[in-house]
């Protein structure tokens, strides 16, 4: 018997988590006042509208690590069930919470040796860490076991490719997490730049635009180049309020693949969004490689 957990950095919300059988780790962030925010535990619905206008008015909110004490007050009880544990979690790349993770699990294996912590990097992120989750919670859902669903990681989380544009560089500017841009030089230009996830589930740089419209064009001639059996899998486009926009790239990707390609539209996680930015759009794909 196992549980699945993941955070809320996979744009996961109560509703899907359940949908998938998942347990769902908040990822913490503060505003201006200084209080940690838990999402889904300080609040039950996501307000990205009223979020991102605090962004744009000039907040600039902070995220944290969580603690090796909170990691035991999310996997505890499920241990107290005799239940193993598959973590299908976010980059570990992008930030130090899994050494607190690590420093819980220590603690807990002494107090139950039986268990297990299987944990799953998807070296990724938000819309792309989600269109995995979905695919992990329904090999869940049809009783595969953990092994089988770690072997299935080992090459499948790389078939998973995700590519974004920023609209305000200073949120990536300041939290420093994407490589190859000029924060200075798009803030003065508009100079947009498209951001994907490598392999070692790092945020990187990759093409320069300008403009709201040759961005979307640009994620669309991405998903062409790399696309791989794209309408046997969900296609996940995520906006921070851009709502807009993601349906236009929707409509995009709709008249080039047929009004059947499976798409979602999902507003980006506000721990996420601390870093990225109001008006970010990006998409997720099945594709030959990241």
């Amino acid at each position: 018997m196992y549980q699945l957990f993941t955070d809320t950095d996979t744009d996961m919300n109560p509703s899907v988590a359940a949908k998938y059988g998942y347990k769902l780790i908040s990822m913490p962030y503060s505003m201006e006042d200084g209080k940690e925010i838990y999402p889904y535990e300080d609040f039950k619905e996501f307000d990205y509208k009223t979020f991102y206008k605090t962004l744009r008015e000039g907040a600039l909110p902070k995220t944290f690590a969580l603690s090796p004490q909170k990691y035991i007050e999310y996997f505890e009880p499920t241990l107290k069930e005799g239940k193993d544990i598959l973590y299908v979690h976010f980059s570990s790349a992008m930030s130090g919470t899994f050494n607190a993770m690590n420093l819980a699990w220590r603690e807990l294996s002494e107090k139950y040796p039986d268990r297990k912590l299987h944990t799953i990097d998807t070296k990724a992120i938000t819309i792309c860490s989600y269109a995995i989750l979905c695919e992990i919670g329904d090999m869940a859902k049809k009783g595969a076991t953990v092994e089988e669903i770690i072997e299935w990681a080992k090459t499948n989380i790389y078939k998973f490719a995700v590519y974004f544009f920023a609209d305000d560089l200073k949120f990536f500017a300041r939290s420093g997490r994407v490589s190859g841009f000029s924060a200075v030089m798009g803030g003065i230009i508009r100079i947009r730049p498209i951001i994907h996830i490598n392999a070692e589930g790092q945020m990187v740089s990759v093409a320069k635009v300008t403009g709201r419209r040759k961005a979307l064009n640009a994620l669309v001639d991405y998903v062409a180049q790399l696309q791989d059996d794209i309408k046997s899998h969900p296609v996940i486009i995520g906006h921070a309020d851009a709502y807009d926009l993601a349906s236009e790239l929707e409509q995009k990707l709709k008249e080039i693949y047929g009004n059947d390609l499976n798409t979602e539209i999902i507003a980006v996680n506000p721990t996420s969004g601390s870093h990225c930015g109001p008006d970010t759009v990006g998409v997720s794909f099945h594709a030959i490689h990241r």
